[in-house]
């Protein structure tokens, strides 16, 4: 017998950890809930650096859990040009930077918990097109083992990531320039010496417009990476010799072994202008909510994910699915996410014209502060009192 068409409160189509934390909060709020993913196996492959903060577990409402964290660190090393680092604590130290997961078995951590909370899950299944009736998505078309079903519902969230269609066939602009893309490439390394008490990051020409990260699993086992921005080369195949490169010149490094590789291209762009249409809500990749300075969107992706479950279930009590109605998600991931989107987006664009010596100068600088004192103005006045020239580099962003 095949599959029959169906009918819900709320359709989620991708099972990452933004469809899963979707899909959950629509349904504690009450909503009969489908989500869709449509590999075999909900998170693999893994195309992450797997880095988190410690604080934004709390705010997604998720213990720490051995089941997906790995490893701990303390903080992080900026690792300039010259060699000079800047040590920072994981309060300092951003969205990237204190626990290291098992990406996987997070993705599928995500997922039971949606499961728990009451939500159907089908695997091997995408959404080959929206249902539109009078202008509105009431549902998508589906395919599972080469049989097409519809599934109406009053509400289709979009978490299909950075290659999003869901966003596309809804006629929301999607777009990407050359300049908001960065081409990343990892190896998961084993055998390689450093101290797996800090995640390092290295800027500078060694990662054209973007950073190369190491980021511990354990004593002697590392994601190593690098994201490189699209405009500053003339095919992918760089990014392996600039990271390679890397590797090579950084001696504990150099002794590991590749056990696993992975590439992909992350958005660095401002979010879409619109995230919303009539029955339709897209939240994390699929929104462009990656952070641009970092390319992190495991926070991002999860805590829109929630404001998008919620206000899905709202409109599902309020029969009301309208781009107005829907507005209150736009709302709250611009009220809590926007302001430092853009603020990273500027940095972002500042540092593609910055060159090797002045990051040299501005680590130095801020590496003398000391970090109990590192804040804004201590970081403003150390440049000023060493460097008054690169001010302008750097105006309007600190």
């Amino acid at each position: 017998m095949g599959i029959v068409d169906r009918r819900l409160d709320v359709l989620v189509i991708g099972a990452g950890p933004t469809g899963s934390a979707a899909a959950k909060y629509a349904a504690l709020r009450g909503a009969e809930v489908l989500l869709i993913e449509k590999r075999a196996e909900i998170g693999t492959p893994v195309r992450c650096g797997e880095g988190v903060s410690r604080g934004w577990l709390a705010e997604i409402g998720l213990p720490p859990s051995h089941e997906f964290i790995c490893h701990e660190v303390a903080g992080a090393r900026i690792i300039a040009p010259d060699g000079t680092s800047l040590l920072l604590d994981h309060q300092l130290a951003g969205n990237e930077t204190g626990y290291v997961l098992e990406r996987d078995l997070f993705d599928r951590y995500m997922a039971k918990d949606a499961a728990k909370a009451g939500v159907e899950i089908m695997i091997k299944t995408s959404a080959v097109g929206l249902l539109e009736d009078g202008g509105r998505v009431v549902g998508a078309r589906c395919e599972h083992m080469g049989e097409l079903f519809d599934v109406r519902a009053d509400v289709v969230i979009g978490a299909d990531g950075f290659e999003s269609q869901v966003g596309r066939w809804a006629g929301l602009r999607t777009h990407l320039r050359t300049r908001d893309i960065d081409a990343c490439l990892q190896y998961t390394m084993a055998g390689v010496d450093g101290d797996s008490r800090f995640n390092d990051f290295y800027l500078g020409s060694c990662a054209p417009g973007g950073y190369a990260w190491v980021f511990w699993k354990g004593a002697d086992i590392a994601n190593v990476g690098m994201g490189v921005n699209l405009s500053r080369i003339r095919d992918r195949a760089e990014v392996k010799r600039y990271l390679d490169a890397l590797i090579a010149r950084v001696p504990g490094l150099a002794k590991g072994e590749v056990i696993e590789e992975v590439a992909g291209a992350v958005s660095v762009s401002m979010p879409l202008e619109r995230t919303i249409a009539s029955g339709v809500v897209l939240a994390g990749d699929a929104a462009r909510l990656i952070d641009p300075l970092t390319g992190g969107g495991i926070l991002n992706g999860c805590l829109s994910g929630k404001y998008a479950g919620e206000v899905a279930a709202e409109a599902v009590d309020a029969g009301d699915s309208s781009e107005a109605f829907l507005r209150r998600y736009e709302k709250r991931w611009r009220g809590r996410l926007e302001e430092e989107l853009a603020r990273h987006y500027l940095i972002k664009e500042r540092l593609l014209k910055v060159d090797d010596e002045t990051i040299n100068k501005v680590i130095r600088a801020v590496s003398e502060i000391g970090v109990e004192r590192l804040n804004t103005r201590t970081v403003i006045e150390a440049i000023r009192a060493r460097h008054p020239e690169l001010l302008k580099a750097f105006d309007g962003l600190l």
